[in-house]
């Protein structure tokens, strides 16, 4: 009911929504008018209430020539894979196709925003890699015939798109398919998989939660599953390709993210609302393209929500060696032959330091050489693999990293 709540409260807004919009828009235009105060005041906080009641589309990576071996390379989107929660994107960078860069698989967190999200995680690494990205659908247009997905489902994804890139592959997970993708390393070592990747890099993840815990480790920890179900479960409401799905909305998501920090989203509108009224166009699109990413959101699939929150968030079963896949207990320990990076931030409030690290301790038998811990001082969570921090420190060492334990060189 929440679910459909929503979206009449959507439909009834956009009339106001609509007007907002149009009259900002004649404000806007050359005319002596207009330049007076009053009309640049209401011209701004016409089209700051229209930029917060808007829905906003899935963006897109849109990447601009990157450089590869000293000349500029256009990069094409592609999708080689595609299943029904997900579709596997390779980002071909034209006329490279000799250079036998390392294979990157980016797994993005499937946590309510898009994969686009990590935009500047795969720009950082296009010029030393063939970047793929798991590109995940919004779980409101996967009909109720493609069936349910649960945190099972994620790993099996993950070790299917290893499998379709073949051996010698290199995998980083950021921030909550950090879980997943250690589980699918190591079933894939357990098997002795030819496929499993040849190094793994964890950033920000809730390996281990019960290590400095922070605001969201401990609201799990105070809720039964039990309440989150009843709680923030929804089904798709009909206007949607998902009709009936259970989910958890995008837009609960997103009011937890905004409620951690309202006094800086606040702030931040209106600092876009002075900038709009001063006409400093830069710091204003800087502003919206931000934010245009962030209030774009996606509604995750109940079950994986449920079961990542039970197992991963309250019963801690990985750090505990007691993780289920499919009826059968993972062991951490099986990984042997993929090289292990970790990465935490020292200002992260999601994932709080330790937390990450923790994976090598459950995987006890990756060799000293083939290990590496990295402490980013001053960044959050969004700075580990976005910002300036991550491009000038943290990328040049994963880039390094993978450079060492590849097997083609």
């Amino acid at each position: 009911m929440l679910y459909q709540l929503h979206e009449w409260q959507h439909a009834a807004m956009a009339p106001m929504r609509l007007m907002a919009e149009a009259q900002a828009s004649l404000l806007n235009l050359p005319h002596p008018v207009n330049m007076m105060p009053a009309a640049r005041g209401l011209a701004a906080g016409l089209e700051v209430f229209e930029r917060v009641t808007r829905r906003y589309p899935k963006p897109k990576f849109g990447f601009d020539p990157v450089t590869v071996g000293g000349r500029k390379r256009a990069v094409n989107e592609r999708v080689v894979l595609r299943l029904p929660f997900c579709q596997l994107k390779h980002f071909e960078r034209e006329g490279t196709a000799q250079r036998k860069d390392p294979k990157l698989l980016i797994v993005a967190p499937l946590s309510g925003h898009y994969a686009t999200l990590l935009r500047g995680t795969v720009e950082a690494m296009l010029p030393n890699h063939e970047v793929y990205i798991t590109d995940w659908r919004d779980a409101r247009l996967v009909p109720l015939r493609d069936g349910d997905f649960g945190l099972d489902d994620y790993i099996d994804y993950v070790i299917h798109f290893l499998h379709h890139l073949g051996p010698n592959t290199h995998v980083m997970a950021v921030c909550q398919p950090s879980v997943p993708v250690l589980a699918a390393v190591a079933l894939m070592s357990q098997a002795r998989n030819p496929n499993a990747p040849a190094s793994m890099t964890l950033m920000g993840g809730p390996i281990d939660t019960r290590l400095s815990p922070t605001v969201p480790n401990t609201l799990a920890q105070e809720r039964s599953i039990e309440w989150f179900e009843h709680s923030v479960i929804n089904r798709v409401p009909v206007n949607y390709p998902g009709f009936m799905r259970r989910v958890y909305p995008g837009f609960i998501q997103l009011t937890g993210f905004m409620s951690m920090n309202i006094d800086r989203h606040v702030g931040a509108h209106v600092r876009l609302f002075h900038h709009l009224i001063k006409g400093d166009g830069d710091s204003a699109q800087q502003h919206k393209a931000f934010y245009d990413e962030y209030l774009s959101v996606m509604d995750l699939p109940a079950d994986y929500y449920l079961e990542t929150v039970q197992r991963v968030f309250q019963q801690h079963l990985l750090p505990l060696h007691r993780f289920p896949w499919r009826g059968q207990i993972i062991d951490t320990n099986a990984i042997e032959r993929t090289a292990l990076l970790t990465v935490e931030g020292e200002l992260d409030d999601i994932s709080g330091i330790g937390q990450t690290h923790a994976a090598h301790t459950i995987c006890g038998r990756i060799p000293k050489a083939k290990r590496e811990h990295h402490l980013q001082p001053s960044v959050g969570h969004y700075g580990v693999f976005n910002g300036r921090r991550w491009r000038e420190q943290i990328a040049p060492r994963v880039t390094a990293f993978i450079a060492r334990h590849d097997r083609n060189t």
